[in-house]
C-alpha cells in the first residue's frame, strides 16, 4: 500500500468516526459546560465538517478541524490507540488493531 493509499484508507476511517457522535468520542470540561444548544451545534458542526485543506489537512487524514459555535472556537482532533488504549496503533488503516478516539475541545483548553 502506498502512503497516499495509506492515507486515503486512515481518512475513510476517520469520516466514519466523525459520522457517529457517541462512538469513540470525548469531550473537554470546557465543552460540557457549554449550553446544551451550543454542544449539539458542536456536534453537528463536527459530524459535518469538510472544510480541509493543506493547512489543516497536510496527510489527507481527514483527523483535525477548528470552527466557532457563538463566539467559541472549538477544535476536534482524532488519535489512534491499539484495541487496549494503552498505546498507539500499530498501524491506524486498519481497523482490526486501532481504536479511534475523538476530542471535542475549546480551542483554549488545547
Amino acid at each position: 500500500m502506498t502512503e497516499q493509499d495509506h492515507s486515503a484508507a486512515i481518512a475513510v476511517l476517520n469520516d466514519a468516526c466523525r459520522a457517529e457522535p457517541g462512538a469513540g468520542w470525548v469531550m473537554t470540561q470546557g465543552v460540557w459546560a457549554l449550553p446544551e444548544a451550543d454542544r449539539l451545534k458542536a456536534f453537528a458542526a463536527v459530524t459535518a465538517f469538510s472544510d480541509f485543506s493543506e493547512d489543516n489537512d497536510p496527510h489527507g487524514e481527514r483527523d483535525f478541524g477548528a470552527f466557532e459555535i457563538a463566539s467559541a472556537k472549538l477544535l476536534w482532533k482524532i488519535d489512534y490507540y491499539d484495541l487496549d488504549l494503552d498505546k498507539g496503533s500499530p498501524d491506524p488503516a486498519d481497523p482490526a488493531v486501532t481504536k479511534r478516539i475523538l476530542t471535542l475541545m475549546l480551542a483554549e483548553e488545547y
